[in-house]
């Protein structure tokens, strides 16, 4: 029988690889992969696009059920898309609507009993197992520096020489130009650190609430837990929604020029 902190502790602690041994550590380290993150993270990426490409191949003149669903979907984001982005690009659509559904669905994956998918994984001997991979920062991260190496690709592509000149004269003049470099190294920088945190930060004070709520008595459990989960609907979805629109517009700025 744990206790109240060992529960919480347990529930808090990945199914780490260890690449230097090939052992499952508990405490893992730099040269170590969290396999939890990664199978849930690929198993929901295969299921949703997945889903996906099975509904263009199945697209009817008119729409019922999950094309339906897949259409309004495919223009909210669009229309999100073009209403910042007001170049012409086949890439940032499905960018964004790729960031959008993995992103959701990764948060989603807080609104299962925290006891659930590690309880099933440990009938076949796994002591840890973590189901929401944004609760994780290196899933967060990863994502965020995904999207600053495509926002230094653009850069470089649209701007080209033009680049040098922005970063030596902008804000204040070729005079200040090592200042203006300074400048424009911490705002790259927080790009990835605000949407690789913000994610982070979200999800993972989520499930530690649903984590508390599983340490009350049975009996105790339903108002809060059902509270906290309709809440939360609302704060997977906000967050998934925020990613995306900070991509387009990050991308959006590397597009044009001051």
């Amino acid at each position: 029988m744990k206790t109240t902190s060992e529960y919480i502790q347990h529930h808090l602690e990945h199914l780490t690889l260890n690449l230097r041994t090939f052992t499952f550590d508990d405490h893992g380290g730099f040269l170590s992969l969290n396999i939890d993150t990664l199978a849930v993270s690929i198993f929901l990426g295969m299921l949703v696009f997945g889903t996906l490409f099975c509904v263009a191949r199945r697209m009817t003149l008119v729409p019922t059920g999950l094309q339906n669903i897949t259409e309004i979907v495919l223009d909210f984001v669009g229309n999100a898309v073009h209403e910042i982005f007001h170049h012409k690009s086949t890439f940032l659509p499905a960018l964004a609507l790729t960031i959008f559904l993995w992103v959701f669905m990764m948060n989603a994956m807080d609104l299962l009993p925290v006891d659930f998918l590690p309880m099933i994984f440990g009938l076949f001997g796994v002591d840890h197992f973590k189901s929401v991979p944004t609760a994780d920062p290196n899933t967060t991260f990863a994502l965020s520096i995904s999207v600053f190496a495509l926002i230094v690709f653009f850069n470089i592509k649209v701007k080209k020489r033009h680049l040098l000149k922005e970063m030596l004269t902008f804000p204040f003049g070729v005079w200040l130009f090592p200042v203006n470099i300074l400048f424009r190294l911490i705002e790259e920088c927080v790009k990835p650190l605000s949407l690789a945190l913000r994610l982070f930060g979200n999800m993972f004070a989520g499930e530690l609430i649903f984590i508390l709520v599983a340490i009350m008595p049975w009996w105790g459990q339903w108002p809060p837990g059902a509270i906290w989960a309709i809440f939360h609907i609302l704060i997977i979805t906000l967050q998934a929604f925020l990613f995306m629109m900070l991509t387009i517009i990050y991308i959006s700025m590397a597009y044009d020029t001051h």
